[in-house]
């Protein structure tokens, strides 16, 4: 398997040429790496203005790796071959560099770049990307990879430190200022160039910082006087090591690697709306920065998210009455860690009259509504204690709970919304706190405890009787002036101290199947299967040209070919049988098929849009200008991998895609709608999905009448 290392921005607070000046002093040898040998230089070539320099180095490496191995492989030291391309004008560095050694065994390829900050020209950022493939080494692949991954983290964590270390050796030698390169025609005297030691403009000085852990510190370095400095950590910044460090936290090298990495796959696939970094960072950690277990995890959420319209929940849905006057919870001010406060008085609360009342999936939406106002509490929470806040505490009063909180249907409603939750809002729970925990507490614990997450079970903290006011209790999380009253503090709470609904609340079961059932299917979008040999197809009629069919759909499972067909006449209504043929089961009717076995493409109708091939997981918007009134039919046809031309036979990444789709079957989720062409703006902003304030769009999308949907600015 390849391991791909991808490195957030990294912003030096200096000028390039000083960087520059500072990279050089690496060779031929570094006392920072002891790894590093030494370096000879193999080829050099310098342009005749000086402005391009490109020297290739021959890089001599000591690996840690066991004495055995070493002798195994016959080797004592690893070589590499590293080109630098120096372009003086353009004021880039660009690394690449490769192994010599064990080159037909392993691959390994890396590239960086220095180059100028695009809001500061007295700035420098670094960038930088490695693969490493193992294709085989004397049956120790496991052992290599880990020892090679191990020896590429530690030196990227001193990476800055390095260049810090040789700017203040520069600063010793009083060389702080060094001038951009000219034109020779431009270029100073030799009396005026032998003076780049003192500095011709406001010096970038070099402040040794003392707080430099592992060389991932971002605390800011002195900065040129009267150069204004770019707002560091807004949302709408490039994603640097700052931003990471100041709104996501310490993350090691390689999970800054797994975030940047499933961003970028995010916005290649969802077309200029991905969630926020933090919601992202989320998923990775819940799934211990596996990238691919987390990407199919979120892309799941995200389906989710859009189906049901939780982008909307907060601004949209009005909770009963019933919750706002007995549902005994509610946000009570923050802990000591800055996190927000969520208090449930559980034991208050008459589960069996609230679901007897409203139903399982209003208290469902309601659970929903509480964890989106906690991820907006974060992001205030972030901004106000200057520190990346992502999750919340939650305070659970447990006195008063007894058997009839044990109520079947309660305890069901109650286990299906811990997996919902589990599922969408992974990571987002910091602590809970369990107090006044009665004797019946343990039996419901082993009805719930195995629903939730090992991870977060470990973030619970339980309590019984007044043991939670003793040392190791309350105060130890939360300040003494925000206890609520009824834990004996002096605060008052405003949380509904919940009871019993009236019985005259209470809905029959009928009237609550149709509330769910209304509550939960109130979507824009529609979900069909896609089967092999059956696609799926909607008929759109035009009746004025130049009107524009717009759509938004995911590929729930499986891959799948967007097709748009125009014909004059109009399809048959699809038959209740037309999958009969086929041998295939379409649960729901949720297959339909229109353009008729006899027609023929070119005769009876046309193709107006290339075919577009969509993976499992992407989100695709777009657009089509329509040129002639009549009938269009947006088809979703089961994508068939095709075998590989050299050969007869199938090539196996095709066989494993072929049997990760279950019986040929794909999933989609869509939502098409017509706008006149007056009313078009030329972007997707007219689709009510694109209105969500979960997800972050780009903030310019550009006309077009293709079906290509409208690409994302990265931040």
């Amino acid at each position: 398997m390849v391991q791909k290392y991808q490195s957030p921005v990294r912003v030096y607070k200096h000028p390039f040429e000083l960087i520059m000046a500072a990279y050089e002093r690496r060779f031929p040898t570094c006392p920072l790496i002891p790894m590093f040998v030494d370096s000879d230089t193999v080829n050099e070539f310098k342009s005749e203005d000086g402005a391009i320099h490109v020297i290739e180095r021959r890089c001599k490496l000591d690996i840690d790796a066991p004495r055995l191995l070493k002798k195994i492989a016959g080797v004592d030291y690893v070589y590499f071959i590293q080109k630098n391309s120096l372009n003086s004008r353009e004021r880039t560095l660009h690394i690449e560099a490769r192994n010599e050694t064990f080159s037909n065994r392993v691959i390994i390829n890396e590239h960086c770049c220095y180059s100028v900050h695009p809001e500061n020209e007295d700035w420098t950022c670094f960038e930088q990307s490695a693969s490493l493939d193992i294709k085989s080494f004397f049956g120790f692949e496991s052992t290599v990879e880990k020892i090679a991954m191990k020896q590429y983290t530690s030196n990227i964590k001193k990476g800055k430190e390095i260049i810090e270390y040789y700017l203040r050796q520069l600063e010793e030698e009083g060389i702080t200022f060094v001038p951009r390169w000219t034109p020779p025609s431009l270029a100073p005297s030799s009396e005026m160039s032998s003076s780049c030691k003192k500095p011709a403009a406001p010096l970038a000085v070099v402040v040794p910082d003392p707080a430099l852990k592992e060389g991932l510190s971002s605390e800011p370095l002195s900065t040129p006087s009267g150069v204004p400095e770019p707002a560091v950590g807004t949302p709408d910044d490039k994603l640097d090591a700052d931003y990471i460090k100041r709104y996501l936290g310490d993350l090691t090298p390689l999970q800054e690697s797994c975030l940047i990495r499933l961003r970028q796959w995010l916005q290649e696939t969802h077309k200029g709306k991905i969630p926020k970094d933090e919601h992202i960072l989320r998923f990775l950690r819940a799934r211990d920065f596996n990238i691919d277990k987390a990407r199919e995890t979120l892309c799941q959420s995200l389906t989710w998210r859009k189906q049901h319209q939780v982008d909307y929940i907060l601004d949209t849905w009005q909770p009963p009455q019933v919750l706002q006057d007995y549902y005994a919870g509610g946000w009570h001010h923050h802990d000591k860690d800055g996190r927000p406060l969520y208090v449930l008085r559980l034991g208050q609360m008459d589960t069996k009259g609230l679901v007897r009342a409203l139903g399982e999936e209003a208290l469902l939406r309601y659970v929903l509504s509480i964890n989106e106002e906690g991820l907006r509490r974060c992001e205030e929470n972030t901004k106000v204690f200057g520190r990346p806040i992502s999750s919340w505490t939650c305070l659970v009063d447990l006195e008063g709970l007894n058997m009839r909180h044990l109520w079947r249907p309660g305890v069901k409603a109650l286990l299906r919304i811990i997996e919902v939750v589990e599922a969408n809002y992974p990571e987002t729970l910091g602590r809970l706190l369990i107090l006044r925990a009665p004797r019946v507490f343990p039996v419901l614990w082993t009805l719930v405890s195995p629903f939730i997450d090992d991870n977060t079970r470990r973030k619970f903290l339980i309590y019984a009787g007044n043991d939670y006011q003793g040392p190791g209790g309350l105060l130890d999380y939360i300040d003494k002036e925000i206890i609520p009253d009824f834990l004996s503090g002096e605060c008052m709470c405003e949380v509904p101290e919940g009871g019993l609904v009236p019985k005259s609340l209470y809905r029959t079961a009928e009237e609550l199947e149709n509330e769910d059932l209304k509550l939960w299917t109130e979507t824009i979008y529609q979900s069909a299967s896609v089967f092999k040999g059956a696609p799926h197809e909607i008929l759109v009629q035009i009746v004025d040209a130049s009107s524009v069919i717009t759509w938004d759909f995911d590929v729930c499972k499986g891959d799948i070919v967007f097709n748009i067909y125009h014909s004059k006449r109009s399809p048959q209504p699809p038959k209740k049988d037309s999958l009969g043929a086929h041998s295939i089961t379409s649960p729901g009717g949720n297959n339909a098929q229109l353009i008729d076995r006899i027609w023929q493409l070119g005769r009876d109708y046309s193709m107006v849009e290339s075919p577009l091939i969509c993976k499992e997981g992407e989100s695709v918007q777009g657009s089509h200008v329509t040129r002639w009134p009549g009938f269009y039919i947006l088809q979703w046809k089961f994508h068939s991998m095709p075998a590989c031309a050299a050969t007869s036979l199938p090539r196996v990444d095709d066989v494993l895609a072929s049997l990760q789709v279950s019986s040929h079957k794909c999933k989609v989720m869509y939502y098409t709608e017509v706008i006149g062409s007056e009313d078009f703006r030329g972007s997707m902003t007219s689709l009510e999905s694109s209105h969500s304030g979960f997800s972050q769009l780009s903030a310019a999308t550009t006309s077009s009448s293709q079906s290509h949907s409208s690409s994302m600015v990265s931040r």
